[in-house]
């Protein structure tokens, strides 16, 4: 991917997001692990926790299954296992059921960068625990693909609000119509609010009633 080229694009679709962008610098998303049944694993043993304790969690799950975390490995492991080193009961199904999915060709990880967004959003959506957020994610950090746009995600839908100084936050319908502008390359504009939530350095915006 030209990244430069890319971001002039979303600068010249939006002249309030490409005054901020002048103030953000340059895109610089974090690298995928390259692992995508670790990813995939690591996204559920994170939902709902706080960072340190689901990163001390995770890494006793990795100890527990030798060291790498696959899904033979997974499959391999007792549930009693599983609870013993950390995870709920959901998220030791959960993950147990991604590793069954990913065995059975549901998920088909060597295949997924062969497949569009929708189908593998479709395909990771029917595994426990992963929704659309968790997939979206996997398709911008893990994927690196270009043309996601979460309008679910709050952190999306703040810094966008805070970029063009809207008085309420924006709503998921109003985001998904206005992210239109920026294809093929919504996760960088999406990237970019991210980065405003921090870089503006003002209050959440609350939902209005």
């Amino acid at each position: 991917m030209d990244s430069a080229a890319a971001v002039a694009a979303v600068c010249a679709a939006d002249p309030a997001m490409a005054e901020f962008i002048g103030r953000a610098g340059a895109f610089e998303p974090r690298s995928g692990s390259g692992d995508y049944f670790a990813a995939l694993a690591r996204s559920i043993m994170f939902q709902q926790l706080a960072g340190r304790a689901a990163a001390a969690i995770h890494a006793r799950l990795v100890t527990t299954l030798g060291g790498t975390v696959t899904p033979m490995a997974v499959l391999a492991a007792t549930p009693e296992s599983l609870r013993a080193a950390g995870l709920s009961a959901n998220k030791a199904a959960a993950i147990t059921d991604l590793a069954r999915k990913a065995t059975d060709g549901t998920v088909p990880l060597a295949e997924l960068d062969q497949l569009s967004d929708d189908e593998i959003v479709e395909r990771l959506s029917q595994v426990r625990g992963i929704g659309r957020w968790t997939a979206e994610m996997f398709l911008m950090f893990e994927l690196r693909r270009l043309d996601v746009w979460p309008v679910d995600d709050y952190g999306v839908r703040n810094g966008w609000t805070l970029i063009h100084q809207l008085p309420a936050l924006i709503k998921p319908k109003e985001l998904a119509s206005e992210g239109e502008r920026f294809r093929p390359y919504r996760s960088i504009a999406a990237w970019y609010c991210w980065q405003a939530v921090a870089i503006l350095r003002k209050p959440m915006v609350l939902p209005t009633a």
